[in-house]
């Protein structure tokens, strides 16, 4: 097979990986490190240029191969590179979820969710009551939380939270938590072009944020806590203006229950 037959290969020239990540072969030497990831057949190469050329021509010489150039395709993900970094988007993704959904056309929103309260009988995420009916299997319920997340753990970390919500309600969504992923999707329609920004500044400063509520949860009584952390770097010029990331870009939020 392909993959044990290049797996062999890598490992005798000195690549490791692990059982965790099959697909990842990393090299380091004295004067840099290579990273090669291997989906079917084709291989990402990532590192210092050394290393990559020389693991470039050693692939060459044992394999049938050809060099398509910087990646600016992946799995969905759309790479543009800059002179000073790379820019990560899911652009056409995100068309398509739309379209697929029917909410190519909707009116665009400002945030990903709306207001909750601390007022149980008001709070849109309230506990599901008796007189409200389960979404049918005609309603893609699951199919579009799933399609949310890949965006949400790829580029686009602002949707991550109202799609964490909302996906606690797979088993039993009501019209009213299919409202909350129709919101998502509005507020995708109005930023379609957002993405993640990875500078090649090695100065860029990492800072987080984190705050708890004692039994903040009006539900269950629960305590919640919850983090941010971003990069702190001011806008790259090389980045052309028609480009928008989220700045508190490579944001990563998280909402935890203790």
């Amino acid at each position: 097979m392909w993959y044990n037959r290049l797996s062999e290969y890598l490992l005798s020239k000195g690549y490791v990986n692990n059982a965790i990540c099959p697909c990842v072969f990393i090299k380091k030497s004295s004067t840099g490190f290579v990273i090669i990831a291997v989906y079917v057949d084709d291989l990402n190469m990532i590192g210092t240029q050394k290393e990559i050329d020389d693991a470039r021509t050693h692939m060459k010489d044992e394999f049938e191969m050809k060099d398509l150039g910087k990646t600016k395709f992946c799995l969905g993900l759309q790479i543009e590179h800059f002179q000073d970094g790379i820019f990560l988007h899911q652009s056409n993704y995100t068309k398509r979820v739309l379209k697929r959904f029917y909410m190519d056309k909707a009116t665009p929103l400002s945030s990903p969710m709306v207001n909750r309260s601390l007022d149980v009988n008001k709070d849109p995420f309230r506990p599901i009551e008796d007189s409200e009916e389960m979404l049918g299997p005609e309603v893609p319920y699951m199919s579009a939380i799933g399609a949310l997340m890949y965006l949400a753990n790829c580029t686009r970390p602002d949707i991550a939270f109202a799609t964490n919500l909302l996906a606690r309600y797979s088993s039993s969504p009501t019209r009213r938590h299919w409202n909350g992923i129709k919101h998502i999707f509005r507020y995708l329609q109005g930023t379609i072009e957002f993405g993640l920004y990875y500078s090649r500044n090695p100065e860029v400063g990492l800072v987080g944020f984190a705050d708890a509520g004692y039994l903040s949860d009006p539900h269950k009584a629960r305590s919640q806590t919850g983090y941010v952390s971003h990069t702190v770097e001011p806008r790259s010029p090389g980045v052309p203006k028609n480009k928008h990331w989220l700045q508190r870009l490579q944001i990563m939020r998280r909402s935890l229950l203790s």
